[in-house]
């Protein structure tokens, strides 16, 4: 446990110096055609590495929290703990120990962390944050409540606003969703643990997203909890335009997922949700060629905001 302590402080201090370092124009020089130039290569490569190993940290939080959301889940004895919050949604016994688990995790890394069962800092703070974890770390608690198994762990990472990195964990399924925005969008199956696998042999295990799914049908995904009169109406919009529309019911982030795989082809949502609903499945959406606009706007969901709720969107292939 030492070591294990030892290694990841040594690796942080690494990346934080090289990242510092690289921004020096004074330091780093190297003579290229008689002219002296900043060699940004191992810095770069160094960060790349970096960025591969924070997709690893969140599986592996993810894991653990659906491990954990798990043993209370499967315990049929347990009550959930159910408490009020002041939103009046529920908490449970599930939330705060995931939490703590990806937290654990997730502190390794030089980024602050935004999660829904954490505490949440005043703008004044957060706004210098330009990256950062955002997370719900069970998405979904109703249907956890409700034992439907449509529940997920959530885990982000924002840039500039902008969700770059995301891992959605479905526990009861045991499957996993990975992107990263580079790299694209991947699904695997029957998962339950890394056991020490690599980025590539992950990625190379799993489905790559979107899967091609010639439905005949336009198919609509919408909130099985939370289905507004905004979003019926714009489901029999979608009726007039379509001779054939079926419309599928889940809970938490599992739409967008579904969107994403291409199983859906559409995502409207027309109530409330904060941030760390969506920011996980925006960025496999994102990887996967899809985006989640405003709703009425051609304007993606923008993240660390003052007000963390976000404003009524709709998912769908990327417009030209």
């Amino acid at each position: 446990m030492i070591m294990k302590t030892l290694f990841w402080v040594i690796v942080k201090s690494t990346y934080k110096y090289l990242f510092s370092f690289k921004r020096s124009y004074k330091t780093k020089l190297k003579t290229f055609g008689g002219k002296k130039v900043f060699n940004f290569a191992p810095c770069i490569f160094l960060e790349y590495n970096m960025e591969r190993q924070y997709i690893l940290d969140a599986i592996d939080a993810a894991l653990c929290a659906g491990k954990d959301i798990l043993s209370i889940y499967n315990d049929p004895t347990s009550d959930f703990q159910i408490e009020k919050k002041a939103d009046n949604s529920p908490l449970t016994i599930a939330d705060k120990k995931a939490h703590a688990a990806i937290a654990d995790y997730l502190q390794k890394t030089p980024y602050p962390l935004l999660s829904e069962e954490g505490k949440h800092l005043p703008y004044t703070e957060r706004c210098a944050w330009t990256t950062l974890w955002i997370v719900d770390p069970l998405d979904g608690t109703k249907e956890f409540i409700k034992r439907n198994g449509e529940f997920t762990v959530n885990i982000a990472l924002v840039r500039n606003s902008v969700p770059v990195m995301g891992v959605i964990y479905l526990p009861v399924k045991r499957e996993l969703y990975f992107a990263e925005e580079t790299l694209g969008a991947y699904k695997l199956s029957d998962f339950t643990a890394r056991s020490g696998a690599s980025l590539e042999e992950l990625m190379a295990k799993a489905v790559h997203l979107p899967i091609k799914d010639n439905h005949d049908k336009f198919v609509i995904v919408a909130s099985r909890s939370h289905l507004s009169p905004e979003t019926e109406d714009y489901i029999e919009k979608m009726k007039r335009c379509h001779s054939d529309v079926e419309l599928i019911s889940s809970g938490s982030s599992i739409k967008i997922c579904l969107v994403a795989e291409g199983k859906a082809d559409v995502y409207p949502r027309f109530a409330p949700t904060m941030e760390w609903d969506m920011a996980a499945g925006h960025a496999i959406a994102r990887a996967a060629g899809m985006e989640v606009y405003q709703a009425g706007k051609e304007e993606p969901l923008q993240y660390n905001k003052e007000d963390l709720l976000n404003p009524w969107f709709i998912v769908e292939p990327r417009r030209n």
